[in-house]
């Protein structure tokens, strides 16, 4: 075996278990919510947990974070997919992420999420705007696009209130972001900015006026 691959945690929400490697479905009760409300839902045929944005928002601490998990480097994949609400304001573009190496309060956390509304939109710049990199506390995007226009975001083509596979590696202070299988990364940050020696856990993470579901999480820790 890979010396590097020294544990596989699979949280897997298919609920009929086909495979050794897989763990008992998460639950709602596996993870802790902050800022966000958590659901068993049913979604495109998948069997998945669902959240969203419960009352006003403060900050982007918007997630439900899975517990018992340590992680530093290694491989996240998940399936994922993000609308509006109907009563959602009309900067909403159905924000949906994985937060990583996240703190069991929320304090600190690296992320990166989607926007699927802005996928195949007519204005470049919103296409340009698909997908993001985020670092809590002290970078939010707001910050990161004043700054570093480009940087942290790039165009991908996704589409909202469809499935979408999400792999993110992580090695130290880089990390990339993969979509719907592609070989290359749509988004590759080199300076994690809570640092290269943070761990944490994994999160489910949503942004406002959105729902958001969430599917087939696997972990795969090479440290």
């Amino acid at each position: 075996m890979n010396k590097k691959l020294l544990s596989i945690l699979t949280l897997s929400l298919v609920f009929s278990l086909k495979s050794k490697a897989q763990k008992n479905a998460i639950m709602p009760s596996d993870v802790i919510p902050f800022q966000v409300t958590v659901k068993k839902s049913t979604f495109k045929s998948k069997k998945a947990l669902a959240l969203e944005i419960q009352g006003q928002a403060n900050g982007d601490s918007t997630v439900a974070i899975l517990k018992d998990i340590n992680f530093h480097n290694g491989i996240i994949e998940a399936t994922i997919s993000g609308q509006t609400l109907a009563n959602a304001g009309e900067t909403a573009r159905g924000f949906v992420g994985i937060a990583f190496r996240a703190a069991l309060n929320a304090s600190k956390m690296e992320v990166f999420y989607l926007r699927p509304t802005n996928g195949r939109a007519n204005d470049q710049v919103r296409r340009n705007h698909a997908s993001q990199y985020i670092s809590i506390p002290g970078y939010p995007w707001e910050k990161l696009r004043k700054e570093t226009p480009g940087k942290y975001e790039a165009y991908v083509d996704i589409l909202p209130a469809e499935w979408i596979k999400i792999k993110i590696v992580v090695k130290d202070e880089m990390a990339r972001l993969y979509v719907n299988g592609a070989t290359q990364p749509t988004l590759i940050v080199n300076d994690l900015k809570q640092g290269k020696d943070r761990r944490g856990s994994i999160g489910l993470w949503v942004g406002p006026g959105t729902l958001g579901h969430f599917t087939d999480v696997k972990v795969t820790k090479e440290d």
